[in-house]
Order: structure tokens, then sequence, then C-alpha cells
């Protein structure tokens, strides 16, 4: 049997070693998890946030424009639209002397606040499981490389003339969970700087949405620029886009 292969480790190990490479196995699943998880999360928040673009403000009122989203429960653009419609519609509807004291630009802005921290949440959740794993599986190897290099120093003590026999087994019991916890380490490591670049992407997305939702539902008009056209109620140019919100429209 091969002294340097994994299943010598795991036979002639003692209960600290398996432990060990247990652990590491299990840090291993985990990592792998999160990232398969969340880079399907961020393809299909991609997918949405490139339908929002193309065809949100293209639809002829707020109720098309909203189920143009999707229905999915994961869905912070769709969120959004629904949280901003709902902030605006409290405002108008609710008759009291403190809604008639708060403006309502800081009300709307709140409300999709609210929605853009829910959406972050979602967004940065399993990051934390990736850092932690980056962070400490390489000194989970570090621990039984160091339990390997004592195994070996034992078989020297113990032998009446030491050569490269005694040691073999356990210094390629080190080198091996050396590598197993880079090899655990290092994707965590890459996967959470790579969904961390992917999260601030889709981040600015949901900000710029939410900033035109602002400005649409206060004025009729998201902000344009250049040659965009913008969306102004009974604007002739604009028969085929979102109609302004007005205070008692239902979904």
């Amino acid at each position: 049997m091969n002294e340097f292969g994994i299943e010598h480790v795991w036979q002639q190990g003692d209960i600290i070693t398996r432990a060990v490479a247990l652990v590491l196995l299990v840090m291993s699943v985990m990592s792998w998890s999160v990232i398969v998880i969340k880079c399907i999360q961020g393809a299909g928040l991609r997918k949405i946030a490139q339908r929002t673009k193309n065809r949100f403000w293209s639809e002829k009122n707020l109720p098309s424009a909203i189920d143009s989203l999707g229905d999915g429960g994961n869905n912070p653009f769709r969120e959004l639209a629904i949280a901003g419609h709902a902030a605006i519609s409290h405002q108008y509807n609710v008759e009291t002397s403190i809604s008639n004291n708060l403006d309502i630009s800081d009300w709307l802005a709140r409300g999709l606040k609210n929605s853009i921290d829910d959406s972050s949440a979602r967004l940065q959740a399993g990051l934390g499981i990736l850092a932690s794993i980056g962070s400490t599986a390489p000194f989970v190897g570090l621990l039984g490389t160091v339990w390997g290099i004592y195994h070996a120093l034992q078989s020297i003590s113990l032998a009446d003339q030491p050569d490269l026999a005694h040691v073999a087994g356990p210094v390629g019991e080190a080198l091996i969970m050396t590598a197993f916890g880079l090899f655990v380490a290092i994707p965590a490591v890459l996967g959470f700087n790579t969904i961390s670049r992917r999260n601030r992407g889709l981040q600015h997305a949901i900000a710029r949405f939410a900033h035109d939702l602002h400005a649409y539902y206060l004025t009729g008009s998201r902000i344009t620029t250049g040659d965009v056209t913008e969306l102004r109620a009974g604007d002739a140019t604009a028969d085929n886009r979102v109609q302004p919100f007005r205070a008692g429209q239902s979904m």
C-alpha cells in the first residue's frame, strides 16, 4: 500500500488525524454547496435584472410593468416596485396627523430602502460561511501537519536505527493534511471574492432601479438622460410606456 496515499493515512491515522480529515471534508462540502447555490442564484438574478431593464419601463401601466417582472419569491426588483407602491399608497390613503407631517419623498425612500436592505441581506447570505472556511481551513490542515510531524518524531525516537522508512508515513500524512487544508481554503476564498464582486454589481442595479422608482412614484417620470424617452403622463411619445402612479390606484 502506498504510504503517501489518502487510504493509508486514514487507516493508519489515529482519532486526531481522522477528526481533522472529517472536519476538512465537511468544510469542503459546505463551501462547494454555498458556491453552487450562490452561482445559480446569481445567474437567475442577472436574468431578472436584464428583463427589468428591457421590459419594465416599456409596459403601458404599473400593474402590467410589475407583472412583467415575474412572480418569483426571490425577485428584488419586483419587491422594490411593490414596496414603493405600498409606501406611496399608504401615505395617500391614511389620513392622520402623523402621516401629514411626514415628507412623502422621505417616506417613499424609507420604504424602498427597507426592501433594498432585505435584498442585500439575501445576497450576502452564505458568504460568512465561505469567509470562515477560507480563513480557518489552512489552520485546520496545519493541525494535521503538526500532528503528523509529531508522529514522525515519535517513530524516530523509538527506532534503534532511524531511517527514512520510519518517518516516511508520518511525514506523508503531514503533507497530505497540508494539501487538504489548502484544497478546502482556496476555492472558498476564490468563491467569496467572485460572489462578492457579482453581488456588488447586482446591488448597483437594484439601487439604480430604486432611484428610478423613487422619481417615478413622485413625479410620474423616471430620470432619463440622452435620447431615452421620459415617461410623462399624457406624453404622446410615451403612449406605450408605464403610466404614473395616482393615489388610489390598485395593483
